[in-house]
């Protein structure tokens, strides 16, 4: 039976007199290509929010809606990013630390104690905080900012399919997809890949051999012609 995300955690600090609970959580930390949203989201008691899941178990369709509901009644939501040049060269743990450190930073309210997803608190923010691992499982607030780093981040992707096109963005979203990994060997790496990632790298000497390769036959021909 699947777990859906609760208030328990939420109720235990309201209860204790913290009225401003944020939840935290990434987007797009295992994809090749784009930056890493976090978003930070507060809710409160009296606007209790039916449905929510991790972002993952949702249908596009799905996570859109539960977006706008959760636009309307959260107290404070915002979004930290971090793009692609950061990433490369931060690593991706300490990427998506500084995009979650972002999101909390830019809440126009304060938030009293901060549930994060994953093992670790947040470094370079001074707030009380919690981790709970796959927090946005279990936590409302939690599984409420991973949709909105969802759904931001996915927007971001499909923008930059004009950018790139022929990549397929606005469908896998940067993440290693057969169809993403064959446009990267057939057209190599963007500005918007991440270079850090050896799947990135290897599509990058697959087209050198490719261009090389090329470049070979060309002579050999000109060559047997002389």
């Amino acid at each position: 039976m699947r777990v859906r995300p609760n208030y328990c955690l939420e109720w235990k600090l309201w209860s204790r007199g913290v009225s401003a609970v944020a939840g935290v959580d990434a987007a797009g930390v295992g994809a090749l290509a784009g930056p890493v949203v976090a978003a930070a989201v507060i809710l409160v008691p009296d606007a209790i929010i039916d449905g929510l899941a991790d972002s993952k178990l949702l249908t596009p369709k799905r996570r859109e809606a539960l977006f706008t509901v959760i636009s309307r009644r959260a107290v404070a939501i915002a979004v930290g990013q971090v793009g692609v040049e950061e990433v490369d060269r931060l690593n991706i743990y300490w990427a998506a630390m500084e995009a979650r450190q972002r999101a909390v930073a830019a809440l126009p309210t304060i938030a009293g104690h901060v549930l994060v997803d994953g093992k670790r608190r947040i470094t370079g923010c001074n707030l009380a905080q919690t981790p709970v691992i796959d927090g946005d499982t279990f936590s409302a607030s939690i599984a409420a900012a991973s949709i909105v780093a969802k759904v931001t981040r996915d927007s971001l992707m499909r923008e930059y399919t004009q950018l790139c096109p022929g990549y397929g963005f606005e469908r896998h979203k940067g993440y290693g997809t057969t169809a993403h990994l064959d446009a990267l060997r057939r057209f190599g790496p963007t500005p918007l890949h991440r270079r850090l990632f050896k799947t990135v790298s290897i599509s990058e000497r697959a087209q050198l051999e490719l261009v090389f390769g090329a470049a070979r036959g060309r002579v050999l021909h000109y060559n047997s012609r002389t």
